[in-house]
């Protein structure tokens, strides 16, 4: 689903959108040095190089979510996204021609079932579809699309739908772009809808599977009286059991040609290409993809005040909890999203905030925190409290309001923002590090209709935020009377009637078919990936500290992130004892601090430590902002510049 992240966006183009020959966009001052190309189509294409290895991470992006799927028909953007992977007329069938005739016949056969309601006729007219699919199946290729992408080498073929996005992800080898655009244009293009009433099985099975989660029906009860008028409150991307048990092939074709169209589309990209290269075999591919000029756009009323707390009653079968959420503006409000992410980590952040030090560790509640879910039109801000034992929700409701009031007053130190800050940098950092973070980056400012340059600018406006900021956001949007409540209580769920799904015929595998577009693919030859190895003797900085410590030395080019690890031969092999006396170790603390006083100490710092025990060796690591590790832990007189550094001592 959505990300839950801190880096939403503020202010705008003070640096300003430049271009690079006038072919691209750029914003001065990037980190990622992020260049975006639109063709003429309307189809953007972010992009980022990064050679750390010889692969790209590739999301191709659809603004279009659940959100978008018609009140009376729900469910769609999710079912199309299962059929995106089913393939098109090159593949995923052997013979095109002759599978159609079947494809149309079950296609209008649905539209009859859609609206037919006497159950015996129903069970007929399934059958007819049954029998009619196991005709077709004998013609396709099942998993042709997984076959293509396990051919050219990517992994993590998958895809998400939130209420605002639909996302299609792949990480390919640097030298494989052609074949993967030519799959993805493909199928983008040309989706052929086949297998349809057996993928429904594994719809209704993750319907089936949401029915009975606490934490989602806390949040549907909570959305239904927050979102009035919006259909983040109205319907959810799963969809209803009696849209799921009534399918349409014709409105899933009507939704991907609405919204599946170049002008509604980003493909997000980070990794080891070559921009103007990139450009060339997107454009090859993608270019002749026909625009939508008429892409609806989602209205709805504003949402009314909450003027006094609503509380609702769910039941399920897992651990009673309290969850209760404050609205806030969407993503597209650049200041309010910015200002909630350190709002949430001031009152919750795992180690030092407010629900932290009061409620956690003083164990207060069996459990507690709080988080931001920011989406494009609203968000909320939401916390969530388990009972310990003898403890009634009603209890566990007072103590969390109790810290939101806490945060409102401005009860909190000011170190503790600053720390909250130093750890959000580094949060930052390493974002930036990966390309999945990149391009997750990407996809979030496209969906959320953010200029690129607004959006990369986000921690330097969070970071100069003040306590007044902080506390008036909370007392503006965190009223001690302006949120939804739901109970979770221990019963029986009334909703949780499973759908159950037709009896269907096995379908045809056909594993020993294979259609002329794989094998087409298959036997492309490509540039071959030439290794680099690392130089010991220019790569890396040794020196001795004194007899017997050896050091390692690289500088960090990238950002300021500090890694310091030291390593002792002695192991389990030496000492079986030694994995569980480390397994204590933070639990324990020293002659002068506390446990918990040094994990607030190294929250403050933005850093943290961790121990390895292998066979042969055992290893301490610390890590975090080199501002704050070089001072600590360096001794003065091999201290390293001030500059980004990652040392491994010996």
């Amino acid at each position: 689903m959505k990300k839950l992240a801190f880096i939403a966006a503020a202010v705008a183009l003070l640096l300003g959108l430049g271009s690079c020959s006038g072919k691209y966009q750029t914003v001065k001052g990037d980190p990622l040095k992020t260049k975006i190309y639109t063709l003429d189509n309307g189809l953007k294409v972010y992009m980022s190089v990064n050679k750390e290895e010889p692969r790209i991470q590739t999301y191709i992006a659809v603004r279009v979510g659940g959100k978008n799927d018609p009140a009376d028909n729900t469910g769609l953007a999710h079912y199309l996204e299962h059929i995106m992977f089913k393939g098109t007329e090159q593949f995923g069938t052997s013979d095109y021609a002759s599978e159609k005739v079947y494809l149309d016949q079950i296609e209008e056969l649905f539209n009859v079932y859609k609206g037919t309601t006497d159950p015996a006729r129903r069970a007929e007219i399934y059958h007819l579809i049954d029998s009619l699919s196991y005709q077709a199946s004998l013609i396709s290729i099942p998993n042709e699309y997984d076959k293509l992408m396990s051919v050219i080498g990517a992994t993590g073929s998958n895809a998400f739908t939130s209420n605002d996005v639909t996302c299609y992800t792949e990480n390919i080898p640097a030298n494989q772009i052609e074949n993967w655009a030519k799959v993805q244009s493909d199928r983008f293009k040309n989706l052929v809808v086949r297998g349809f009433h057996t993928e429904l099985e594994a719809v209704y099975e993750e319907f089936n599977m949401y029915l009975n989660d606490d934490q989602e029906n806390a949040m549907i009860a909570i959305d239904s009286v927050l979102f009035k008028n919006h259909p983040y409150g109205k319907q959810t991307v799963i969809g209803t059991q009696e849209h799921l048990k009534n399918p349409s092939i014709t409105a899933i074709k009507k939704q991907k040609a609405t919204y599946y169209v170049p002008n509604n589309v980003a493909i997000c990209l980070s990794g080891d290409f070559d921009p103007d290269n990139m450009v060339k075999i997107i454009e090859q591919y993608f270019g002749d993809w026909q625009p939508n000029p008429d892409i609806p756009k989602l209205t709805y009323a504003p949402e009314a005040p909450i003027t006094k707390p609503v509380e609702k009653d769910v039941y399920g079968t897992e651990a009673e909890f309290v969850m209760m959420s404050w609205r806030y503006p969407g993503e597209k409000d650049l200041f309010d999203n910015e200002a909630s992410a350190l709002v949430t980590e001031v009152l919750y952040n795992g180690q030092a905030g407010l629900i932290d030090m009061d409620v956690n560790q003083q164990q207060k509640t069996l459990m507690a925190g709080a988080m931001n879910y920011d989406r494009t039109d609203y968000s909320e801000f939401i916390l969530l409290g388990y009972p310990k034992e003898g403890q009634t929700l009603e209890e566990v409701r007072d103590i969390l309001l109790g810290e939101v009031e806490a945060l409102r007053s401005g009860n909190f130190d000011d170190d503790l923002l600053e720390a909250v800050k130093a750890n959000l940098k580094l949060q930052y950092m390493q974002s930036l590090e990966r390309n999945q973070s990149r391009v997750s980056m990407f996809m979030n400012s496209f969906i959320a209709g953010l200029e690129w340059g607004d959006y990369i600018q986000s921690f330097d406006r969070i970071s100069k935020l003040t306590k007044e900021d902080v506390v008036a956001w909370a007392q503006k949007y965190l009223g001690a009377d302006s949120y939804v409540l739901a109970y979770k209580r221990q019963g029986i769920n009334p909703k949780s009637n499973k759908i159950e799904a037709p009896k269907i015929t096995a379908i045809a595998t056909n594993r020993d078919k294979q259609s002329d577009f794989l094998s087409e693919v298959q036997d492309t030859v490509v540039p071959p990936i030439e290794p680099v190895f690392v130089d010991f003797s220019k790569d890396l900085s040794t020196f001795t500290l004194k007899d017997g410590v050896d050091v390692v030395y690289k500088k960090n080019e990238t950002n300021d992130i500090a890694q310091l690890v030291f390593r002792f031969y002695k192991g389990l092999l030496s000492d079986p004892a030694l994995s569980l006396a480390f397994n204590y170790l933070s639990y324990l603390g020293t002659p002068e601090r506390s446990a918990e006083d040094i994990a607030k100490e190294e929250y403050a710092l933005a850093c943290n430590h961790s121990f390895n025990v292998t066979s042969t060796y055992t290893s301490y690591s610390i890590s975090g902002l080199s501002e704050n590790i070089s001072p600590v832990w360096l001794p003065s007189r091999h201290r390293a510049p001030a500059s980004p550094l990652s040392t491994t001592i010996l």
